[in-house]
């Protein structure tokens, strides 16, 4: 290794160690100190769970309702979320999130409270009380992150598995004529009377993630206002399952998964 090449990597860990990004002397980032606990990753490089983690501690801050937020993650890659935010946490059984939320939504109405869940878990074993949730309008928000394929498990076929993507259980693909056509829980809660803010978003690029902070922001105004369940699906990737370098899954992501699930916003409360 050159001396440069050292200097450079010591360089970039000090940065880290203050916790903050400068450019010419001006801080462009900064991870937030309270509701972020300080803790080796364990996602996979390039996984777009730890973008969001990072917002979802960024908006809690600056909103600073770090005492009044309730977090609930399931079974699947997001179930150690607690190991990341500074937060009162639940943990749920697979696919029950939403049901578990709702308990603690009820029985302390004035707290903030929100779900954390995958596809696998919200769309397939968890899809019943995702919908019955969203139908009753339960005032809480609702996270999902859809990456089309089961990623903690190894890299099974998922309800959001697209058509002819191959994965464990579907070698060949997904053949829509026998395994169904891919589940659009987005547009499918969207319909529901008692969903109040839905919306699509993604963190694989710097506009992206912008987009879906401001949806956090706005799901828990919401919520503050009690108007309703708030749901947001993040398309997200999945480089290891889907056998591809953190580069290569963004562009895959771009060309194949974002055609079928389009990014925006599905129900507002304008109705635009």
């Amino acid at each position: 290794m050159s001396e440069k090449k050292m200097l450079d990597d010591q360089h970039y860990e000090e940065m880290i160690q203050e916790e903050s990004i400068c450019i010419n002397d001006n801080i462009v980032y900064e991870a937030p100190k309270s509701a972020l606990y300080d803790t080796p990753m364990h996602y996979c490089p390039g996984c777009g769970h730890g973008v969001v983690h990072r917002l979802l501690a960024e908006v809690i801050e600056e909103m600073g309702i770090l005492n009044d937020v309730i977090g609930v993650a399931p079974v699947g890659c997001s179930v150690l979320a607690y190991n990341y935010l500074n937060i009162d946490m639940s943990e749920a059984a697979h696919g029950r999130a939403s049901a578990v939320a709702t308990g603690i939504k009820r029985v302390l109405p004035e707290k903030l409270v929100f779900s954390y869940q995958g596809d696998g878990d919200l769309a397939a074993i968890g899809t019943g009380e995702t919908i019955h949730t969203c139908n009753r309008g339960e005032n809480i928000l609702i996270i999902f992150i859809n990456n089309g394929i089961y990623g903690m498990t190894g890299g099974q076929m998922a309800p959001t598995t697209l058509p002819d993507m191959k994965s464990t259980t579907s070698p060949f693909g997904r053949d829509v004529i026998t395994m169904g056509a891919p589940l659009k829980m987005t547009d499918l809660v969207a319909q529901l009377p008692g969903t109040y803010y839905v919306t699509r978003q993604s963190v694989h690029k710097p506009t992206n993630v912008r987009k879906m902070k401001k949806a956090i922001q706005k799901s828990f105004e919401y919520q503050k206002q009690n108007k309703g369940t708030c749901f947001i699906e993040v398309v997200s990737n999945c480089p290891s399952n889907w056998k591809m370098t953190p580069v290569e899954s963004n562009k895959w992501l771009e060309d194949n998964m974002l055609p079928y699930y389009p990014l925006g916003d599905l129900k507002t409360p304008d109705g635009k």
